[in-house]
């Protein structure tokens, strides 16, 4: 364990670390932000997280309804995520030319996102629910050891925001054409990953209902990301 004792840690920024078990004592934390996984936050004696939640439940509802079974709510939290998305993406078409290629504090840029959400749907929908084995799309973009890994990914793909659409569009398509029948006996049933060892490896033993759920949170946790950092741009522009 490293312990940091009377060190000057401000505008330090901990980028994809693993914090658990993290102690703080007679810290000073002003003007701090965390974003991440995070469960059972005490704060001066007071488990923060049930009421973090709830704000976060009460500003976007559409996380109750990821977190349903009935299949009526996990359609209606698709519907509500593309609508989310087809709205971000009218927005960034009427900012300056380029945004939606620009980074914002080292994160992803809007097309990287969508990128990435390219990938999570080959990966956790066509892969564990579907259970194909189809090659990923090439321009779909996961950690950079998986870019490594897979063969059928292009690190050096550079898709328009137009051309990363129309794969998204055929993607949900593929989506909602499936969310249309399910069941709740269907969502219950173990996944049919495919037994080779592509990504997510450790997909298996999950059921489709879970498998399902990664692909809900990642479209609407990147959804957050990719509207703060716009938000950013936009607010550049206007003190700039």
């Amino acid at each position: 364990m490293r312990r940091f004792d009377d060190e000057d840690l401000s505008g330090a920024e901990f980028r994809e670390c693993d914090l658990s078990r993290v102690r703080m004592v007679g810290v000073v934390m002003q003007d701090a932000e965390i974003d991440g996984l995070v469960t059972h936050l005490v704060v001066n004696g007071v488990d923060v997280m049930p009421y973090v939640e709830a704000e976060l439940d009460r500003r976007h509802p559409v996380r109750v309804l990821i977190r349903s079974d009935e299949p009526d709510d996990l359609r209606e939290a698709w519907r509500q995520l593309q609508a989310g998305w087809a709205r971000t993406a009218a927005r960034v078409r009427a900012m300056p030319e380029g945004s939606e290629h620009r980074s914002v504090d080292g994160e992803w840029s809007m097309v990287q996102t969508l990128r990435h959400l390219v990938f999570v749907h080959d990966s956790w929908f066509r892969r564990c629910v579907l259970g194909l084995t189809e090659p990923f799309t090439a321009m779909g973009l996961g950690p950079d050891a998986v870019m490594e890994r897979e063969e059928d990914l292009d690190p050096s793909a550079r898709p328009s925001l137009d051309e990363v659409l129309a794969v998204r569009r055929r993607q949900a398509a593929e989506v909602d054409a499936w969310l249309a029948s399910v069941t709740p006996g269907q969502l219950a049933h173990t996944a049919p990953v495919p037994g080779d060892d592509r990504w997510p490896p450790y997909a298996v033993g999950r059921t489709v209902r879970q498998c399902l759920g990664t692909v809900l949170n990642e479209e609407r946790e990147h959804h957050g990301f990719c509207v703060r950092d716009l938000d950013k741009l936009e607010r550049h522009k206007v003190s700039g």
